[in-house]
């Protein structure tokens, strides 16, 4: 039995190597409903989303997501979740803090990196790069 939820290990690999936010959400949602809304899991969605909304041009959406996620991650521990959480909330405030200033000094959207820090969780993503989840597609027939 993995330490790690298979929704978790999707969310990661939709953010890290398909880098579709959106889908992120969707895995990230289900995972969060099923764990009793957990601020941990929000604020990860919560990121994933304001890089979406970015991308798509909403910048005060990016803004508002980027804020309430890194309230919500700020009290984990550096290492949470085999990730290096300190890192990406790092990263997720430097992008807030572009977007804050994005009228006097414009920036395309870029990707962040959510680094793994669990060898286990490394070898479940190499699976599912294998053997990519159908969440997506699944969703597209209903």
């Amino acid at each position: 039995m993995s330490t790690y939820d298979r929704l978790y290990v999707a969310y990661l690999y939709y953010f890290n190597d398909q880098r579709d936010y959106f889908e992120c959400h969707e895995v990230m949602e289900e995972l969060w409903l099923e764990e009793g809304r957990s601020p941990l899991y929000q604020g990860l969605l919560q990121v994933a989303v304001g890089l979406y909304h970015h991308a798509n041009g909403n910048v005060s959406g990016s803004i508002k997501l980027f804020s309430a996620g890194l309230d919500k991650l700020a009290p984990y521990p550096a290492h949470t979740l085999g990730i290096d959480l300190e890192r990406l909330i790092r990263d997720s405030g430097e992008y807030l803090t572009k977007l804050l200033q994005i009228e006097n000094e414009p920036f395309t959207p870029y990707d962040l990196d959510i680094h793994i820090l669990d060898d286990e969780l490394s070898e479940l993503l190499a699976e599912v790069k294998l053997h990519p989840p159908q969440h997506a597609e699944e969703d597209s027939h209903d």
